[in-house]
């Protein structure tokens, strides 16, 4: 059972709305300490020049505290405008927007990932900002118009990004010093596994490579081969030995004990910024020196680690040819549903997000580098150390050697993630060799997208 259950757990993570219709699951209500419900969201009201507007976020706790903070911020602001915060983890967020979508009952404003955007947009769910960019409700005059561009669908601007961020590899400074191990940028998969390898060794700490950011790793891998990973209506790789490298790090650091177990996630919340190995674990075997995540992490995971981790390092993913890996990223986005009651109100509460510096002193960065180089300049004195490290790594070490990223996943790539993840922990628990898997994600992955 346990090993169907994570299967189940990490497909739900990554399902997206299809085109045909969107439908989901939802989950029961709940309430976070700064009192933003999970509920589904349904859309804006006008009663007698009062406007009740919904905000709808994933995230972690830090997230949600400092996001609901910024909104009654903006009521505050703003008299007449009530601002219900809705927030829930990665896997319901998307279940959740998925059911609201069925009922054209989408939150007013919705924080909106690069993964998904094109399917919400083809599918009309998702309002044009362009004519509030173009009449001045929406100021994007001081925003880098490489990562501003990464909201558009067709020409026109669906989402405005909210931070800008890059993978990155955090990793427990105090165990690779420990084990006298050096972690560089721009590190080869080789280099790594040999970290990997050294540090389990000498510290008894293991690696997670899996369970997390799988599909964004396997597309970061291939893109050193100069490919992405969807071309038109198939997987734009040449062959499965493209996808041999990955699976490899599963089967090998398992069977040789460097990576942890996959069972200790029929016990945790995978995507659980508190509940990952890298912070959580009664022991080395359960823990990992190290995570695959986005920069604009480090804040969430320097607010919950423990105190044997005095400093979190921050360095790229391992691979073949990391000026052509790696990228910037919009960190998340802002999008307007198309059938909010309140669409001028809406995009304010965006234009709000990106240029006030109320919002942002509240808001630190978390969800990576503002929009607006102005308040990024304004804001970095104020910040966190870890933050600012996470600036400098974007600025010093990611810019000057990155490629652009990938169009936004088409249709059929959710099913993609989902036989992905499936064949990810068949690899782990030693039911299929890593050709074996890859040669199953190219053959099915390719039938999968010529039939969308």
């Amino acid at each position: 059972m346990k090993k169907r259950s994570i299967a189940l757990v990490m497909a739900g993570l990554m399902t997206a709305v299809s085109l045909a219709g969107c439908v989901g699951n939802s989950s029961s209500d709940t309430a976070d300490a700064g009192g933003a419900k999970t509920e589904a969201a349904g859309s804006g009201t006008e009663t007698g020049g009062q406007k009740s507007l919904t905000v709808a976020w994933w995230g972690n706790q830090v997230r949600n505290e400092r996001t609901q903070e910024a909104l009654d911020k903006y009521s505050e602001l703003n008299p007449g405008v009530t601002l219900d915060g809705q927030f829930s983890e990665w896997g319901d967020y998307w279940n959740k927007l998925a059911t609201a979508s069925a009922g054209n009952s989408l939150p007013d404003v919705i924080q909106m990932d690069y993964a998904y955007l094109d399917q919400y947009a083809q599918n009309n769910l998702l309002l044009d900002l362009t004519p509030y960019l173009e009449n001045g409700t929406l100021n994007l005059d001081d925003a880098n118009q490489d990562v501003l561009n990464s909201g558009k669908v067709n020409g026109k601007l669906y989402a405005v990004p909210i931070g800008i961020n890059a993978p990155s590899l955090l990793y427990n400074k105090a165990v690779t010093d420990a084990a006298g191990v050096t972690i560089k940028d721009n590190m080869t998969l080789d280099e790594f596994i040999q970290a990997c390898r050294t540090i389990k060794e000498k510290t008894g700490y293991r690696t997670n490579m899996a369970y997390g950011v799988t599909q964004e790793i396997v597309q970061y891998m291939i893109r050193a081969n100069g490919h992405s990973m969807y071309g038109e209506g198939r997987l734009n790789v040449e062959s499965a030995d493209e996808f041999v490298p990955m699976f490899k790090v599963f089967e090998d650091g398992v069977k040789e004990g460097w990576h942890v177990d996959p069972s200790i996630y029929a016990e945790i919340t995978p995507g659980s910024v508190e509940q990952d190995p890298f912070v959580y674990g009664a022991s080395e075997d359960s823990r990992s020196w190290c995570v695959f995540c986005w920069s604009n992490q480090i804040g969430a995971y320097e607010n919950c680690k423990p105190e044997d981790m005095p400093e979190i390092g921050i360095t790229t993913w391992p691979s073949a040819d990391p000026a052509k890996s790696d990228f910037l990223k919009p960190a998340q986005f802002f999008s307007v549903s198309a059938n909010t009651a309140n669409p001028e109100e809406a995009v304010k509460i965006i234009d709000y997000w990106t240029n006030s510096m109320d919002a942002n002193n509240i808001l630190l960065a978390e969800r990576g580098v503002p929009l607006s180089e102005k308040v990024a300049d304004e804001l970095s004195p104020s910040l966190e150390p870890a933050i600012q490290d996470s600036i400098q790594f974007i600025n010093e070490v990611v810019s000057p050697a990155s490629s652009q990223i990938d169009p936004p996943m088409p249709n059929g790539s959710s099913e993609v993630t989902e036989l992905l993840l499936q064949l990810e922990e068949k690899v782990a628990y030693g039911q299929m060799t890593s050709e074996e898997a890859a040669q199953e994600l190219f053959t099915k992955g390719n039938e999968i997208m010529s039939s969308k």
